[in-house]
């Protein structure tokens, strides 16, 4: 009886299966792994702000828990950072995913197929998208409950963790511990998905937009409170009570109470002979517009540390086409970073324990690739392969088909046709033959008509006429051979086919004209 392979840990040590089983991060009603919401960050001032940021430096323990408990409070408490880095986590979390295999073999396709089904489930979006809690606090944790029922070691689903309940080592500040009653302990291996986002090099709980966004927050959460204190004040109409010199003082204590409920009420009585002034101060809108610009010119910034671009998150600003188009090409290379970095975690975390722990360890181990499928212009592609395919370019109807968004057809399934070749002849208008032809039949002579077509294709000017269309083609060709088809996207500008269209139609004229007055 063969022996099961041994399986090494990322530390090279012999794996045990058994912790796999356990819940290690559980949750507790006493202690550091509490349910209950994080600490308030209510009367947060510069001060304690930078006692925190710095605190959270400190590797080991729990320096960093109050700093996680205000990244954790800011998406809670500002509105626009929740928006922006909500649009960041869901562009990503959404985007397909595939297992591609390490080879073409059988075994490795097979890898491939198993490590796809559970990255096809629908939950997976969700799962992915706590993952993505690393981009604002530096790191997100997520236990992985493995299902054995059917003979076979399988995730059945990802837990997410609070970032507070884990620590980093003292010595290198990078490696994750789990915090408990005791001293921090080490997390089982192929039993966590630990995913890292770094906005800026360094420590990853310093790499988190947290922390470069809790200075914006804290200094906007300051002018909103001075804004609202504006707006109660001078939000409204100073108003004025104008009372009788011989007025009692009843009389005036009435007045008095009337200004002063008149704002709330909107109805007040007073003596008769009173009256009530609202003086208007026309500088208040123009004081007011400073709060507003100042937490504009926040959000802005903020916009661009999380999605590196401002036009799609302002509100009745103004921009160019082309800025636009450039601001979301910004926005992509970010998507494209944030899918790379977790391709990568869900590779090592995932991929690899499901196929080590069901078809035993491998040399080289699937892919996961998390992209955004490429958009093709469909215009500029069908006028592209309808002037080259017929020059002889050989073009695989897979490759099209695929660029296109088009599934192919199945047996049974109605398709669309190109016209009947008996319906195009009947379209082309008729040809006067006696003004083409000076004849009605007759073999080729020196002066047939058939002549020119003869020499152009048995001649070099054939070549001659083709080396402008083909030639930037095939300089992209050797250039990149996998990207053929976009490299002729964009050569068809370069293309010219003026001399060559205008002998073709020249030819077919002839060579048509030619045919029916054989055919009389």
């Amino acid at each position: 009886m063969a022996r099961e392979p041994v399986l090494l840990d990322h530390r090279l040590r012999p794996l045990r299966k058994a912790a796999l089983r356990r819940e290690q991060s559980a949750p507790a009603v006493t202690g550091v792994r509490s349910v209950l919401p994080a600490r308030s960050v209510a009367g947060m001032d510069a001060g304690r702000l930078a006692a925190v940021l710095r605190q959270a430096e400190t590797p080991g323990g729990a320096e960093a828990e109050a700093y996680l408990d205000l990244a954790e409070a800011m998406e809670e408490l500002d509105l626009h950072y929740l928006g922006v880095l909500q649009t960041r986590k869901r562009q990503v979390s959404q985007l397909p995913i595939s297992v591609e295999p390490a080879t073409d073999s059988a075994e490795d396709r097979r890898d491939a197929e198993l490590a796809g089904e559970f990255l096809s489930r629908r939950s997976i979006v969700d799962e992915i998208y706590d993952c993505l809690d690393s981009i604002g606090k530096g790191f997100s944790v997520s236990e992985i409950f493995w299902e054995t029922s059917e003979r076979q070691w399988m995730p059945s689903r990802l837990e997410w963790r609070p970032p507070r309940w884990f620590a980093f080592d003292r010595e290198s500040g990078e490696r994750v511990l789990l915090r408990g009653d005791g001293e921090p302990e080490e997390l089982a291996p192929w039993k966590f998905v630990v995913h890292r986002s770094k906005a800026k090099s360094g420590l990853t709980i310093r790499g988190g937009l947290a922390r470069v966004a809790a200075w914006s927050w804290l200094f906007k959460s300051l002018s909103l409170k001075d804004w609202a204190r504006f707006v109660e004040v001078y939000g409204q109409p100073m108003r004025l009570g104008r009372y009788h010199p011989n007025a009692s003082d009843d009389d005036r204590a009435a007045l008095e109470r009337a200004v002063a409920n008149i704002a709330s009420d909107c109805a007040a009585l007073m003596p008769e002979g009173m009256s009530i002034e609202f003086v208007a101060d026309t500088t208040v809108r123009g004081r007011s517009a400073v709060f507003r610009d100042l937490i504009e010119y926040i959000d802005g910034k903020l916009s661009i540390a999380v999605l590196g671009q401002t036009l799609t998150t302002q509100t009745g600003g103004t921009g160019s086409y082309a800025l636009g188009q450039v601001h979301d090409l910004v926005r992509h290379d970010i998507e494209a970073s944030d899918a790379a970095q977790l391709a990568e975690t869900l590779e090592r975390d995932l991929v690899r324990p499901i196929v080590a722990l069901n078809h035993g360890p491998r040399q080289a181990y699937p892919r996961v690739v998390i992209e955004r499928p490429p958009a093709h212009d469909g215009e500029k592609m069908a006028s592209v392969l309808s002037a080259l395919v017929p020059l002889g370019l050989r073009v695989r109807v897979d490759d099209v088909r695929d660029r296109l968004g088009y599934a192919a057809p199945g047996a049974g399934d109605e398709v669309l046709a190109a016209p009947a070749a008996a319906a195009m002849a009947a379209e082309r208008p008729a040809v006067p033959l006696a003004l083409a032809l000076g004849r009605a039949g007759g073999g080729a002579s020196a002066d047939d008509p058939l002549a020119e077509v003869v020499e152009a294709i048995d001649g070099d000017e054939w070549q001659a006429l083709a080396a402008p269309v083909i030639e930037p083609v095939l300089a992209r060709a050797k250039a990149d051979p996998e990207g053929l088809l976009d490299g002729i996207a964009s050569a068809y500008p370069e293309m010219d086919a003026e001399a060559l269209t205008e002998r073709l139609a020249r030819i077919l004229f002839v060579a048509d004209v030619y045919g029916r007055a054989d055919a009389s």
